[in-house]
């Protein structure tokens, strides 16, 4: 019988007072993917509060329905918006852009890509990628450019526009990005392997084929914004391109990858007690959306090395490790190859 994962009771230790730093989001109009739960929906929930037209994008299914209800509920005054966004699927992504640009004649000033999936089985999506690739950043890297045009109108109206990207600690988890990791090669990418949890704790994620192919995804996000920075610094843009880590966050994510077989529930929930609150590992989306002094190419998390899973979030810069040419050129040319649309920032 399998064990059954008892989450942790944990505080949350830096949350209130950083949030309180937060200015007034009035007359903003802010997109976040992955809100049913954990750092997506806090961040949706500090953005409603805050006073933004917060669009929360997810797949349609009964949970998304029910933290729909729930933030009306808190806020009943805010104007929150429920758009069907499918990251598995190309054509749900672009038909999700489509409602968003048809509301936001006035610009879309934050596009938060929060929502991620980690450790699941070796499987394809309706397009033919790796789930995790897909979910976590090609469907982003779609969303961002089909969206770019309302960004832009944005930034020139208001002053600024930004792109929040969320990565994890797992981006060291491999050396280099991989061509065929973008490639329509879901389901034989390495399979399944064994659940050995002490070997990750111990820093061997990379036995691990749903792990490689989850860090992966984290460093292709970490890339992304690399590019990002350096493409709308190049044309003077106003957008700015930011990035955050959560730490080691207890969110629903541990439950559905430990249901899915990527991690025992008895050893998850040991490693989880040394974690902290889905709050405290809000905080660094919730400062690139909309704290005054954030930059383009600003990093923020609890520490910047290798293993600060906690702690109070700082402000650090990319890392050299993705922020190369080798590593931006592979990771657009092969973004766009996987969309099958040119993406240019000129």
């Amino acid at each position: 019988m399998r064990d059954s994962y008892k989450k942790p009771v944990l505080k949350s230790l830096y949350f209130n007072q950083e949030v309180d730093r937060i200015p007034s989001l009035k007359g903003k109009t802010i997109a976040i993917t992955g809100t049913t739960s954990g750092t997506g929906f806090i961040a949706a929930k500090i953005v409603a509060e805050k006073g933004a037209r917060t669009l929360l994008l997810n797949r349609k299914t009964n949970r998304s329905n029910k933290s729909y209800d729930l933030l009306k509920e808190h806020y009943p005054k805010a104007n929150i918006v429920n758009i069907e966004c499918d990251l598995q699927s190309f054509k749900s992504v672009k038909k999700a852009a489509k409602t968003i640009t048809d509301l936001c004649n006035d610009g879309l000033d934050v596009l938060c890509n929060n929502a991620g999936v980690m450790a699941l089985k070796d499987q394809a999506t309706i397009d033919g990628f790796d789930i995790q690739m897909q979910t976590n950043h090609l469907s982003h890297f779609l969303l961002t450019k089909e969206l770019l045009p309302l960004l832009e109108t944005a930034a020139e109206k208001r002053g600024e526009a930004r792109i929040v990207n969320h990565t994890s600690i797992s981006r060291y988890g491999v050396k280099n990005l991989e061509s065929k990791y973008f490639e329509k090669r879901g389901g034989i990418l390495g399979g399944n392997g064994s659940n050995i949890l002490n070997k990750i704790l111990l820093g061997m994620i990379l036995i691990n084929p749903r792990w490689y192919r989850y860090s992966q995804t984290k460093l292709a996000n970490a890339a992304f914004t690399a590019c990002l920075h350096e493409k709308l610094q190049a044309k003077n843009s106003k957008i700015k391109a930011l990035i955050a880590h959560p730490g080691l966050a207890m969110t629903d994510l541990q439950d559905t990858t430990i249901k899915d077989g990527g991690m025992g529930a008895f050893m998850t929930g040991k490693m989880m007690g040394g974690g902290q609150t889905m709050e405290d590992g809000a905080i660094g989306i919730i400062k690139c959306i909309g704290d005054s002094d954030a930059m383009s190419g600003d990093f923020y998390g609890p520490g910047s090395g290798k293993m600060d899973m906690k702690g109070p979030v700082v402000k650090f810069g990319l890392e050299e490790f993705y922020d190369n040419r080798k590593t931006k050129d592979l990771l657009w040319t092969k973004s766009c190859e996987a969309i099958e649309l040119d993406f240019k920032i000129e």
